[in-house]
């Protein structure tokens, strides 16, 4: 491609999208370079600490386990505070307890504090998402959710790189330099971001129904969206859990698994604008369908991989899976819901990753252990043919970008017995 159309694609891929999203672009940036700990802390536990594995795991599903208990909560914060307030206290929060994490000594106060972590660094994702929702206008939402994506990757690369060569000088190094420039988005978000929550007339509180996580769980289409959100999310962690156990069983070295994960990112670094380019103003169905099979598959594909080369290339299937499926998906998710619950609908979104980060563990374990790793990959297939039927299934009927969308709630039993009304969005 000529040097000349290169720079017509990128300005085209940029353009349009407000200086508030591009300070909260920074931020996420920001975010993800400093973000050592989560990338060496088995390490840390095991090799400087001196703990054993099974305590390094507990220590991790505790990290887990505070994401999914916050996910929730920072939904309901979200509406009612505001996503200003939201992402100022989580960022600090955040900050403080990783920085009291590096100093932690005692395996109960360890675990205690990651758990704090987890919690807190978890609980600014839906006010990220809402507050993109907020000032992007709709039909540039894929692609800035698409940016948003590119920007955790390339920062998550970086300081995955960095974390060895930190670890290497001091382990505690890594805890304050990711506090540090956790406090720095903070910082930038209480300098340069206003609140973006939409103010509702009278008139809009009275027609309108409150949102409630009720509300949310009683919508049948989203609720469906968040159960295959949670199995694509059951596949995509197989990256990170079940191919580096599979490939050291198969007599492949850390280094191997390295450069096979490695593709991962550079792929998601390097395509990742030109391909939501491409996918920005088609099916949103078809792409989600399409990309379900593509990871269901592509990890099925694994089963047949013998050498780096191949585990590479079924690494390049179901990365292309999570280029289109990542922005594709978000964007639905904020089609789905009302502009003044957009912070309980985001928990609930998140929510369905965070339980996954738990599930997805021992699910990888479980099946290689009892059956061998060519059952995982194969499970993965079934799940990716499943979540494909869903998509096609829950999208039929989708109006298109911009029109109204009934939300398809199941009705409580009002105490008076009179008939609920449902909620409907705009």
């Amino acid at each position: 491609m000529p040097l000349a159309a290169l720079r017509r694609a990128a300005k085209e891929s940029v353009s349009g999208l407000p200086r508030e999203f591009w300070w909260l672009w920074i931020s996420t940036l920001v975010n993800r370079l400093g973000a050592f700990v989560a990338t060496f802390m088995a390490l840390y536990l095991t090799l400087d600490r001196g703990y054993s594995a099974t305590y390094a795991g507990l220590v991790a599903a505790l990290h887990g386990l505070g994401g999914v208990v916050s996910s929730l909560g920072a939904g309901v914060m979200t509406d009612r505070l505001g996503r200003r307030p939201t992402l100022l206290i989580a960022q600090a929060s955040t900050a403080l307890s990783v920085a009291l994490l590096g100093f932690m000594k005692d395996p109960l106060a360890i675990a205690a504090v990651a758990f704090l972590v987890g919690m807190a660094s978890n609980a600014s994702r839906p006010a990220v998402q809402a507050m993109m929702a907020d000032i992007v206008r709709p039909e540039d939402r894929v692609r800035a959710f698409s940016l948003n994506y590119w920007a955790i990757n390339l920062g998550f690369a970086i300081s995955s790189a960095g974390a060895g060569f930190i670890a290497e000088f001091s382990y505690l190094a890594g805890f304050l330099i990711e506090a540090v420039m956790t406090m720095v988005c903070a910082v930038v978000v209480f300098m340069k971001l206003p609140e973006s929550r939409p103010v509702r007339s009278a008139l809009e509180k009275e027609s309108e129904p409150e949102v409630g996580l009720g509300t949310v769980l009683r919508d049948g289409r989203f609720m469906g969206v968040v159960g295959l959100s949670f199995l694509i999310a059951l596949i995509f962690m197989q990256g990170s859990v079940g191919l580096p156990v599979a490939m050291g069983e198969a007599g492949f070295t850390p280094a191997d698994y390295g450069v096979a994960i490695a593709v991962n990112g550079v792929l998601i670094v390097a395509l990742q604008i030109p391909v939501t380019r491409f996918i920005e103003h088609r099916d949103p169905q078809r792409l989600l369908v399409i990309s379900a099979l593509l990871a269901g598959y592509g990890f099925g594909l694994t089963a047949f991989a013998g050498s780096i080369g191949v585990f590479a290339l079924t690494v390049c299937v179901w990365t292309l899976a999570e280029i289109v499926n990542a922005p594709t998906q978000t964007g639905l998710v904020v089609r789905l819901s009302p502009t003044h619950g957009r912070g309980r609908y985001q928990g609930m979104y998140t929510l369905s990753w965070a339980v996954a980060s738990l599930v997805a563990p021992l699910m990888s374990g479980f099946v290689i252990d009892r059956f061998g790793a060519p059952w995982l990959w194969a499970t993965c297939a079934v799940i990716g043919t499943v979540a494909a039927i869903g998509y096609w299934s829950l999208m039929r009927g989708l109006p298109a970008e911009g029109e109204t969308v009934e939300t398809v709630v199941v009705p409580a039993a009002p105490p008076s017995g009179e008939a609920a009304d449902l909620p409907a969005r705009a």
